[in-house]
């Protein structure tokens, strides 16, 4: 006689109120589960395309009562159309290498965080982040990700200078760019944008249909950069529609 056993099911939690950190003068509420270390991956996978985000082993997205502003967004990789601006992006880190490494953490990966938050975010969230706090974030996970390190030409026998670095999820139907830094004194190469393109050139190469940016806030300056990237889709309670 066969024994049925259930799975388990996921279990959705509520956090506290507390202050925005995307618009002044608004509060925040999330809802998250933990995601299951034997089915992370594919749990990850449909949590994302329902606007999930991932830190760590928990999921987490937006449940504000009196406000909707946080949006999910990707790029449709087959129609994105890079612009003038962003072919010049491209151009000016064409000589930077790319690495995909396994998610282990350095002490050089931190050490350049540790001057992008300083820098970009002296008082944010992450702000006071340690050491056990970024091998945690990078390592502590049953999904499939990994890191991208940009580099500098090398000067000499050795890896050339670490100027960006991105934590990536591979998913199903595309990457989603979990977290990313970078060097915060090299203005002009618009690091920051140049890791998206770079995203969606290799979605493309690799085949998969989307390139996921977490949460756009309209009216946020941490945000808006999100806006320059079009095509974009954005997920509304019908599903994710392309905006305009």
């Amino acid at each position: 006689m066969t024994q049925h056993v259930p799975t388990r099911q996921l279990r959705f939690y509520m956090t506290s109120v507390a202050p925005c950190p995307y618009l002044p003068g608004k509060t925040e509420r999330k809802v998250f589960a933990n995601l299951p270390f034997t089915d992370g991956a594919h749990v990850n996978d449909e949590l994302t395309v329902a606007g999930f985000r991932r830190s760590q082993n928990i999921a987490y997205r937006p449940a504000c009562e009196a406000c909707d502003a946080c949006v999910s967004v990707r790029l449709p990789v087959a129609d994105f159309t890079f612009s003038r601006s962003q072919r010049r992006i491209l151009a000016r880190n064409n000589d930077l290498s790319r690495s995909l490494v396994e998610a282990e953490a350095t002490t050089e990966q931190f050490q350049l965080l540790r001057r992008y938050l300083t820098t970009r975010h002296p008082t944010g969230g992450m702000s006071d982040m340690g050491w056990l706090d970024y091998v945690a974030m990078v390592e502590d996970t049953a999904v499939r990700t990994h890191l991208i390190e940009y580099r500098l030409p090398s000067t000499d026998a050795g890896p050339g200078d670490l100027v960006a670095v991105t934590l990536t999820d591979l998913l199903n139907d595309g990457l989603s760019m979990v977290y990313s830094f970078y060097d915060p004194t090299l203005l002009k190469r618009s690091l920051g944008r140049f890791a998206i393109l770079d995203h969606v050139r290799q979605a493309e190469i690799v085949g998969l249909p989307f390139v996921y940016l977490g949460y756009w806030v309209q009216g946020s300056e941490k945000m808006d950069y999100k806006a320059d990237f079009r095509p974009m889709e954005a997920l509304r309670p019908l599903g994710w529609e392309r905006l305009p």
